[in-house]
């Protein structure tokens, strides 16, 4: 009893990338970069949103609900991070893994399912352009990303706490440089074959059956593209869901890698930094695809500062 609480007293030790302490070094800056760089563009995709009345549309709502998330998502994780690495100290406190596990974890649920709902609406402003402002209004809006959300808090609820049932008996060090539920099922000094089938139940759940809707959406708009007689028809169609589907493939590449690859299969070295690319990295990069590939939000954003300044 005393091993099996003594993760709970004394917290955890997050391992990150202490054998490397030169290495610790330059990713506490280019991870710190990275952090600002990540408050600044997804703040702007949610400002520009709510203040340009022409971006006061589906596409643009749920834009700011996947900005947010990944404001909140990099926010649970990488200042506990950048202290790690910026110190000799690693250790993480019991309450503190808690709240990282289930926030973290939550937020990155519901952007699976999000970036899949971003997809439906998608598929209607193109395949059903006529019908698009009464499938898609705003009560429908609402009932999809309260959806989102809630299956992301569902599972959170679910898979963290039969990870924190687990008993560790007085193992601390985290292989990992934050608290997921794979690194915290290898910890575990009993049979965990229920915890990884749990957790693989929910991986099908939340990253292929999304994408295999999504791929479902994108075919179809493929095909209504195609159709399309007029190049620059053809040009606005492609523009208009050419963000969103290289958002996609950058966040589900890396998720699936993750948690669909047989843990045997990957070093631990690869674990680590495939975490890394789709905790710092990519919530980065949505805000720098969307803005940059897209007019709407260039015109808000210069017609903005312009009455700023």
């Amino acid at each position: 009893m005393q091993w099996t609480n003594d993760s709970r007293l004394r917290g955890f030790i997050l391992v990150g990338f202490s054998d490397r302490p030169q290495l610790e070094l330059i990713l506490f800056g280019v991870i710190l970069f990275l952090y600002f760089m990540t408050l600044l563009g997804n703040s702007i995709i949610i400002l520009v949103s709510l203040l340009d009345s022409k971006l006061h549309n589906p596409m643009y709502f749920f834009l700011s609900h996947l900005s947010f998330l990944d404001l909140c998502f990099t926010s649970s994780i990488i200042p506990q991070l950048l202290v790690n690495l910026g110190s000799s100290d690693k250790s993480i406190t019991y309450g503190g893994c808690v709240v990282q596990l289930y926030v973290s974890l939550a937020l990155g649920s519901t952007e699976c399912v999000l970036l899949a709902v971003m997809s439906y609406d998608r598929y209607v402003a193109v395949c059903r352009p006529l019908h698009y402002a009464f499938v898609m209004n705003p009560r429908v809006c609402n009932i999809l990303a309260s959806m989102a959300w809630l299956s992301g808090v569902t599972t959170t609820l679910i898979q963290s706490t039969l990870t924190l049932q687990l008993p560790f008996c007085g193992n601390r060090k985290v292989d990992h440089f934050f608290c997921e539920v794979p690194v915290l099922i290898k910890l575990a000094c009993v049979d965990t074959t229920f915890n990884q089938a749990e957790l693989f139940v929910a991986s099908v759940l939340f990253l292929v059956v999304p994408l295999s809707l999504i791929l479902m959406s994108y075919g179809n708009i493929a095909q209504a593209v195609l159709k399309i007689k007029s190049a620059i028809g053809r040009h606005k169609a492609f523009r208009t869901c050419s963000s969103h589907l290289m958002v996609v493939i950058i966040f589900y590449g890396t998720i699936i890698f993750m948690y669909l690859q047989p843990a045997k299969s990957r070093s631990k070295d690869q674990g680590k930094f495939v975490s890394l690319f789709y905790t710092v990295v990519t919530p980065m990069l949505n805000p720098l695809i969307y803005t940059l590939r897209n007019k709407e939000v260039k015109a808000a954003l210069k017609k903005i500062l312009g009455k700023t300044l």
